[in-house]
């Protein structure tokens, strides 16, 4: 028996994950791997850069869960510094470049996996590929940053954009005790939650000696006389930087999938159906921050740059591949991040998703503490619900606080995806003690004050 040829692209979450998982079910004489990756690194946590950045995380390695020769040894033929540049549906092939001896071949498949991930959003503006300019997206990224940061003559650091990138690197940069300012387009940053609830995280960013500009999009960097970046600046200012961090965001990378003419959803990525596989074509499937999935709340596809996801894709895709079964059948939009002590969490939707959709809604605001108002250290947090009008359904929560608060959303994620009533969530059972909780926890305090606004938005 000949063995089955599968290609992954990416050797990352997604597309490692998808290689072992297919390993683990059928052996090398049933199924030949061979996985394609075009940096010095595999199967790493991104997420984790900031805090290796900011000192948190001692070593690069400690974000790396598992190395080039581990995946080898399970008898995948991982190529590393080698690009794929082209992809021929119809022949069932690809083409790789390596990028050190710039050696081109064509390698055949049965079966393909695309995990070709993200890129960081850069705009095309004057002097943004300027020595000192950096995004943060591969372990590669991140070393560059720290070797900027170890020439830098100066103390000032500029961080262009104000999402969850942005707040990590802004902490990372005032724990290498740079002064930080925070470019942001938008009206508050963290465009992930509403207005109402940035500006907690604005005035935390402040009082952290953290300076943040809001409405103020980047016009251009400027250079210095030995070439690098020395401000950044805005239609209204100029502000001097000896390193600038981008965190505007990431956007599917399917340059491949695109000039193959595979489908792409509105926000770019491609389209899969709940198996994973690309629709339209029965022996390809991808996986990670380069696929669109099903909004299970607004009932649309949207891009979540998560590795949660990237590694659940993974497992489903390589189950499938290897002839198992498995589906994703999508997220409810959750994600917490963090700056200094100040916790900031999310899922479901916002004012603006909802409308977008056009659903109607109420809205709830509480504050309270992550602890008994009387246990030491109680600290606060507030809680931001929204609910369907009428009929009740949870729509989304968000949390701003410290002390545990951003962990709490975890309720709230569990309470969409089973589709529960506000009024329903008043009743859940969660865990009580003093050190851990009020009497009544804050999600379920949300609750009781939306279920209230749903009872009066229906008689009004």
């Amino acid at each position: 028996m000949t063995a089955e040829r599968l290609v992954v692209i990416g050797g990352d979450a997604a597309g490692m994950s998808a290689a072992s998982q297919a390993r683990r079910l059928k052996g090398p004489d049933e199924l030949r791997i061979t996985a394609f990756e075009r940096g010095h690194f595999t199967s790493y946590s991104a997420c984790g850069i900031p805090y290796w950045v900011s000192g948190d995380v001692e070593r690069r390695d400690d974000l790396i869960a598992r190395g080039p020769e581990e995946h080898r040894a399970r008898d995948i033929d991982l190529r590393m510094r080698t690009e794929v540049t082209e992809i021929d549906v119809a022949g069932q092939r690809v083409r790789s470049v390596d990028r050190d001896s710039g050696e081109t071949s064509w390698t055949g498949f049965d079966k393909l996996v695309i995990a070709t991930g993200a890129r960081p959003v850069r705009p095309a503006l004057p002097g943004m590929d300027a020595p000192g300019v950096h995004g943060v997206q591969t372990l590669d990224d991140g070393q560059a940053l720290l070797d900027s940061l170890d020439r830098a003559t100066g103390r000032h650091a500029v961080v262009v954009g104000a999402g969850y990138i942005g707040v990590e690197m802004a902490e990372a940069m005032l724990k290498r005790g740079f002064e930080v300012t925070v470019l942001n387009r938008g009206e508050q940053p963290m465009a992930t939650l509403d207005p109402d609830m940035g500006r907690l995280v604005h005035e935390a960013m402040d009082a952290l000696g953290i300076t943040t500009v809001n409405r103020a999009g980047v016009t251009a960097i400027r250079t210095g006389p030995d070439g690098r970046v020395s401000a950044v600046e805005t239609a209204d200012a100029s502000y001097p930087a000896d390193v600038v961090v981008l965190g505007i965001g990431v956007e599917p990378e399917t340059t491949l999938a695109r000039a193959v003419g595979l489908p792409l959803g509105p926000h770019g990525g491609l389209l899969t159906d709940l198996s994973m596989r690309v629709v339209g074509h029965d022996n390809i499937w991808a996986g990670g921050d380069c696929v669109e999935v099903l909004d299970l709340v607004a009932g649309r596809t949207r891009h979540i740059a998560l590795g949660t996801h990237a590694n659940k894709h993974g497992q489903i895709i390589g189950s499938n591949v290897a002839g198992g079964y498995g589906t994703f059948p999508g997220v409810v939009g959750t994600a917490v991040s963090k700056v200094c002590d100040l916790e900031i969490a999310r899922t479901g939707l916002r004012e603006k998703d909802a409308l977008a959709v056009g659903l109607r809604f109420v809205t709830a605001t509480i504050e309270s503490t992550g602890r008994a108002g009387y246990y030491p250290g109680a600290r606060p947090m507030t809680v931001k619900m929204l609910a369907e009008y009428r009929t009740g359904r949870l729509l989304g929560v968000q949390i701003v606080g410290r002390d545990g608060a951003a962990k709490r959303v975890d309720v709230a994620a569990v309470a969409l995806t089973a589709g529960m009533t506000v009024e329903r969530m008043t009743a859940l059972d969660l865990g009580y003690a003093p050190p851990f909780s009020p009497v009544w926890d804050p999600v379920l305090v949300a609750a009781r004050k939306a279920v209230t606004a749903v009872r009066e938005a229906g008689t009004a």
